[in-house]
């Protein structure tokens, strides 16, 4: 965040989308609990822009951030300066994933014994996970990690994240990308094995007004693993957006 805050007179904010961090985490039928369907999250994104005072942002999302915020540029162009997409899902993944509608309703009705469950495996798994994103895992730091830990696991975490699982729907974004016009910056880590570079390469094809950066030595979380080349590729695309 440093870094980009030094690029001009701007405003740099992280949003802790729900089901992660510090961000509430409502249950199904309550208030806000109906907020954690990717379609929802983008709508939340834009509102977000206003409540904090601004006309438009330049929107940087990655992996399943980077769903979000195209979704926040196609409903709501206006107020979209830009998209920077970091190994963004658009064709894979949570952007296709979708449990069938019977198979739903029964999950939903034995969320009490599925919820614990799948925190209990993403609790065991996470570490391993996370390591998985680097091309160089041993970077990541056994310090670092508990703080990305601590971090995601706050609150009733797991039922949120039951209830992120639950929302999923496919998006059919590869039949929407034409009509998005906000110039766009993706960038992919040139060994990425979650999502393909071939798929960021057909993003940056298919998006009217995006150009490429391939960041060399990383992979699914190219800005942690390489920040220094990151804000290489970023830096003029920002610079770009602020004198446009």
């Amino acid at each position: 965040m440093p870094p980009l805050a030094e690029l001009g007179d701007v405003s740099v904010v992280a949003i802790d989308r729900p089901s992660c961090g510090q961000t509430s985490h409502p249950l199904h039928g309550e208030p806000g609990g109906d907020g954690y369907g990717a379609e929802a999250q983008g709508e939340l994104v834009a509102e977000l822009i206003a409540q904090l005072g601004f006309s438009r942002a330049l929107l940087i999302g990655n992996s399943t951030g980077g769903t979000v915020a195209l979704l926040a540029a196609l409903r709501h162009p206006e107020k979209v300066q830009g998209l920077v997409l970091v190994d963004a899902m658009i064709y894979s993944a949570y952007a296709t994933s979708e449990v069938p509608a019977p198979v739903r309703r029964l999950m939903r009705a034995l969320t009490p014994l599925f919820a614990p469950l799948m925190g209990f495996m993403v609790a065991r798994l996470y570490n391993k996970a996370m390591r998985s994103f680097w091309l160089h895992p041993e970077r990541l730091a056994d310090e670092q990690l508990a703080i990305l830990r601590a971090d995601f696991m706050q609150g009733p975490w797991q039922r949120a994240f039951w209830e992120l699982f639950l929302a999923t729907r496919h998006l059919h974004l590869d039949a929407r990308l034409a009509s998005c016009q906000a110039p766009a910056l993706v960038i992919s880590g040139a060994h990425d094995n979650t999502v393909k570079t071939d798929e960021s390469e057909r993003l940056a094809r298919e998006l009217p007004n995006a150009e490429l950066a391939l960041i060399a030595d990383a992979a699914h979380l190219p800005h942690e693993e390489d920040p220094a080349a990151f804000m290489a590729a970023l830096a003029p695309f920002v610079r770009a957006r602020l004198n446009a």
